[in-house]
């Protein structure tokens, strides 16, 4: 019989080979090729800071063979795109079959990548999770996961694995400066339905710069009084000429105590009120203006970059 190190090692190598049928090489960049997942038929998955070009991009299947494929849309605040594949793969390529569980701490998984014609693996834990956050340029990602992994250069796109072959999420080395972290499956496959629909995702846009102050200790009694506890807020440093806050009538120095019932205390506030949803509503924001509070009532444009 074989030794429990020796049935891991077993068990892992089938896992890796498992997920390989779905991995692909991306050519889309300088120097070595970045990875990518067939996460539905004639869809792939890639990373959105490893794919350069949007059209004849260049993919190398599992099998070794060559198709093209082309950009169907982009999400850089998630750092994700999708690509559009020339025809059905062929071969030994197969979509990726997901993994319907959330990940654990201490949970055992493997970083697949094909920075190239083969494919490669690494084995580590994942070393922490969390809540859903969002991202520097305000894309929801549902939950947290940070590995204690090498995810090496290529493996960006690629999928992180667990001990039965599954895709667990999308590896990326783009959303925080301390290392890998995983997109997980509820995200990817969001962000694909909405790229496959529009080709983009749509995020809400104030028009404003802002920086995060400490309130007054008179205002946060009053807040207290009234069963709130909020220290700081956000005072409005910047504001665009015909952008939603300019048309509500807010001013440079007014200080944003919440938007959407919802207190803002740093710019994460703001986004996480900005989401695809909020495009075209009206939401009120409290604003401190001289030591007066007052309502404003602010309609939310469709961020001008992404239109």
């Amino acid at each position: 019989m074989p030794t429990l190190l020796e049935q891991l090692s077993t068990d892992l190598a089938d896992a890796t080979a498992a997920a390989a049928r779905s991995v692909v090489a991306v050519h889309a960049r300088r120097r070595i090729p970045a990875s990518g997942i067939l996460w539905r038929p004639g869809i792939v998955v890639a990373t959105h800071h490893t794919v350069h070009k949007d059209d004849d991009v260049a993919v190398t299947l599992p099998d070794g063979t060559r198709a093209r494929g082309a950009v169907a849309g982009r999400d850089p605040s998630t750092d994700l795109c999708i690509l559009r594949l020339e025809g059905e793969p062929a071969g030994e390529s197969t979509p990726a079959i997901l993994a319907q569980e959330p990940l654990r701490v201490g949970q055992l998984v493997l970083a697949v990548g094909r920075p190239g014609t083969e494919v490669t693996a690494a084995l580590g834990a994942v070393s922490a999770v969390g809540p859903a956050w969002r991202t520097w340029q305000g894309g929801q990602i549902d939950q947290f996961v940070r590995l204690d992994v090498a995810v090496y250069d290529g493996f960006s796109g690629g999928p992180l694995v667990d001990g039965g072959g599954r895709v667990a999420g999308v590896n990326t080395s783009a959303l925080a400066r301390s290392g890998a972290l995983t997109i997980p499956v509820a995200t990817v496959d969001r962000v694909v339905d909405h790229l496959l629909a529009g080709g983009r995702t749509r995020r809400g846009w104030l028009g404003i710069g802002a920086q995060a102050v400490r309130l007054p200790d008179a205002v946060r009694r009053e807040l207290a009084e009234a069963g709130r506890e909020q220290t700081q807020a956000l005072m409005l440093v910047a504001i665009e000429p015909g952008s939603p806050v300019d048309r509500a009538g807010l001013m440079l120095g007014d200080i944003l105590l919440t938007l959407a019932d919802a207190p803002t205390e740093d710019v994460t506030d703001v986004l996480s009120a900005l989401g695809p949803e909020s495009v075209g509503t009206t939401v009120p924001a409290q604003v401190l203006r001289a030591g007066e509070r007052r309502i404003v009532m602010i309609t939310v444009d469709e961020h001008p970059g992404r239109r």
